[in-house]
């Protein structure tokens, strides 16, 4: 059985996807002797790499003599690993992925998929002994987690590189649910968070605009890499949100 798709660039049919079953490789590049997937570029080298798949994870060779090679987690909000040249066996984990190869200018992708994930339960079952403290404790229907939610949109939506939203623009994004807000409930609630969160401003940040800046890009920083926001809690910013500040 197959575990791993890989899904050529510009693929429109189920049929045209590429299924590899475990311990099964497949080449790319743009040379006939790829043998797996062509990608007819001339930046591209003609045998570019290759994958090997794994169960639920795959292996990446990069066969180039002067390029890194960057696989992006879609979902991930900014999240990649580098396979440098010449590397082999790069173990890429994610269960969506885009890898991007640049070439001559452009940047060509192709997507690989690992749909055998599989998860235990979490739950506690009767294990004795005191509860584990949260790492992150937040209310997904306070303010301040609106506030949140709206730094990271940009991200969340599908745009890792994205800037952040000023101040004005977090105004006018909430102001469908929280008719209230203005700049200066926005900059107590961002305070708010950054304590909450345990951030601590940088030191060679002179200026408050600066200080801000900083601060929002922690912030979002830390929200997407441990998961404290997703694309489903986007929902808040169409809700109506409680009265509470915080």
């Amino acid at each position: 059985m197959y575990s791993i798709i890989v899904v050529p660039p510009a693929c429109a049919r189920p049929a045209d996807q590429i299924r590899i079953a475990t311990g099964e490789r497949l080449a790319f590049g743009r040379g006939e002797k790829a043998h797996g997937l062509t990608i007819a570029h001339e930046g591209v080298p003609r045998i570019a790499g290759e994958i090997t798949a794994h169960r639920n994870f795959w292996l990446l060779n990069n066969h180039s003599e002067d390029q890194t090679y960057v696989v992006e987690n879609p979902e991930g909000a900014g999240e990649h690993i580098k396979v440098a040249p010449g590397r082999m066996d790069a173990p890429v984990p994610f269960e969506f992925a885009r890898v991007v190869l640049p070439a001559a200018g452009d940047l060509l992708t192709f997507d690989v998929w690992a749909p055998r994930h599989t998860f235990r339960s979490v739950t506690r079952h009767e294990v004795p002994g005191a509860l584990t403290t949260p790492a992150f404790t937040l209310d997904r229907t306070r303010r301040y987690f609106a506030v949140l939610a709206a730094l990271c949109e940009p991200r969340l939506r599908g745009e890792p590189h994205a800037p952040l939203p000023a101040v004005e623009q977090l105004v006018e994004r909430l102001a469908p649910v929280w008719p209230t807000v203005n700049r200066s409930t926005v900059y107590w609630n961002i305070d708010y968070l950054a304590l909450k969160l345990r951030l601590r401003p940088s030191p060679d940040t002179a200026q408050p605009s600066q200080r801000l800046s900083g601060k929002k890009e922690s912030l979002v920083s830390l929200a997407l890499r441990f998961d404290l926001v997703h694309e489903d809690d986007l929902v808040v910013l169409a809700a109506p949100m409680s009265k509470a500040q915080v």
